[in-house]
C-alpha cells in the first residue's frame, strides 16, 4: 500500500466510512527511490498534506501507524488538530528564515528544525540536492498544527518542491541546458533574488547564461550571492563585503556558488529552464521602488544605468 493509499484510508476511517477524497487532492510522495526511506517514510506517514486552493494544508496524523507489516491488524488513527496556524514561505527566503519562520509558528525551539533540517536526505530530498536542504524548501502558504514535528513540516515542504520539479521537467530541463538539476535551483534561486519583477526573471536568466558561456568565462559579479555567503541581507554589497573569501563570492571565484542561496518560486524555476533569447551581459535594477530593471550587452550602457540607479537612490 502507498503512502498516498495509508493517508486516503486512514481519513475514510476518520470519517466513519466516509467516500475518502480524490486522488489529485493529495501531493503525491513518491516512496520507491531507495534514498527517501527512513524518516522520510515516517514523516510522509506522519504528515498529511492537502491541496485546498492555494494552501497546503498540513495535518498530523496520529503517531500509531501502521507498518506494512502490520497494516491488516493495526489501522491508523486520525487525531484532527483543530488549530492550524496559516504560515506563508515567501518566494526567495532563506532557509534560516523559513526555521525562524516554523519555530515562531509552532512554539518549537528554532535549533529542533535546524537538527531536523542537517539530516535533509531523510526528509526525502532528491539524490541531486546533495543532502542540503537550501533550495528545495517550497514557497507556498502552509497550514501548520503546533503538534507536527519539524521533520514532517519539513519533509512536507520538501515534498512540495518535488511536486513543482515535477510540474516543471526539471531533471530533463536541466539535461538539455547541460546542466545539473541542482544548478538549475542555484540559477533559479539567484533569478529569484536578483529579479524585482517576475517578467524580468526569463531575461535576468539569460544574463546568467550568457556569462556563463562567455569565453573566457565571464564572472558572475552578483552582490547577492555575496552577502549569502556573509549571512547578511540587503540589495547592495559594500567594498569590503566584495573582499570576501567565501566561495559564494561571485565577484572573486567564476561560475556558479556552491549552491542555492534561497527557496525559489515556479516563476524563477521556469525562468531558469526557459532564459528569454537575447545578447544581454548586464541588468540593473535602476528603480528598486518601482522595480525597473534594464538590460544591456555593452559595458558603457552598464555604467549609464548604474548612474541612472545612484539618481534614483
Amino acid at each position: 500500500m502507498s503512502i498516498e493509499d495509508l493517508l486516503r484510508e486512514t481519513l475514510s476511517d476518520m470519517a466513519q466510512e466516509e467516500q475518502p477524497p480524490p486522488p489529485g487532492r493529495f501531493l503525491r510522495v513518491r516512496v520507491a527511490r531507495p534514498y527517501r526511506r527512513g524518516l522520510a517514510l515516517a514523516a510522509a506517514a506522519s504528515v498529511a498534506v492537502m491541496a485546498v486552493g492555494s494552501t497546503l494544508v498540513v495535518e498530523r496524523l496520529s503517531s500509531r501507524v501502521a507498518t506494512p507489516s502490520g497494516l491488516g491488524t493495526d489501522k491508523a488513527l486520525v487525531e484532527p488538530e483543530h488549530a492550524r496556524i496559516a504560515l506563508t514561505v515567501r518566494e526567495g527566503a532563506r532557509l534560516s528564515q523559513i526555521l525562524e519562520q516554523l519555530s515562531t509558528a509552532t512554539g518549537k525551539p528554532v535549533a529542533e528544525f535546524e537538527r531536523a533540517a542537517k539530516d535533509g536526505r531523510s526528509l526525502g530530498l532528491p539524490s541531486y540536492a546533495g543532502n542540503a536542504l537550501e533550495g528545495f524548501v517550497f514557497p507556498a502558504t502552509y497550514e501548520v498544527s503546533p503538534k507536527s514535528s519539524p521533520e514532517a513540516l519539513l519533509a512536507a515542504m520538501v515534498t512540495r518542491f518535488d511536486r513543482a520539479a515535477e510540474d516543471a521537467g526539471l531533471v530533463e530541463g536541466a539535461r538539455r541546458a547541460g546542466r545539473t538539476p541542482r544548478e538549475i535551483v542555484t540559477i533559479a534561486s539567484i533569478v529569484q533574488a536578483e529579479s524585482g519583477d517576475r517578467r524580468d526573471m526569463p531575461k535576468v536568466a539569460r544574463v546568467i547564461y550568457n556569462r556563463l558561456n562567455r569565453t573566457p568565462e565571464m564572472r558572475l559579479q552578483l552582490d547577492s550571492t555575496v552577502l549569502y555567503g556573509l549571512d547578511k541581507f540587503g540589495i547592495r554589497a559594500s567594498n569590503e563585503d566584495l573582499k570576501s573569501r567565501s566561495k559564494y563570492n561571485t565577484y572573486a571565484h567564476p561560475g556558479l556558488p556552491p549552491g542555492p542561496i534561497g527557496n525559489p518560486g515556479d516563476d524563477a524555476i521556469k525562468a531558469a529552464l526557459n532564459p528569454a533569447p537575447g545578447p544581454w551581459l548586464f541588468f540593473v535594477t535602476t528603480d528598486p521602488k518601482r522595480g525597473i530593471t534594464k538590460f544591456t550587452d555593452s559595458e558603457s550602457e552598464f555604467f549609464k544605468l548604474a548612474q541612472e540607479l545612484s539618481k534614483n537612490r
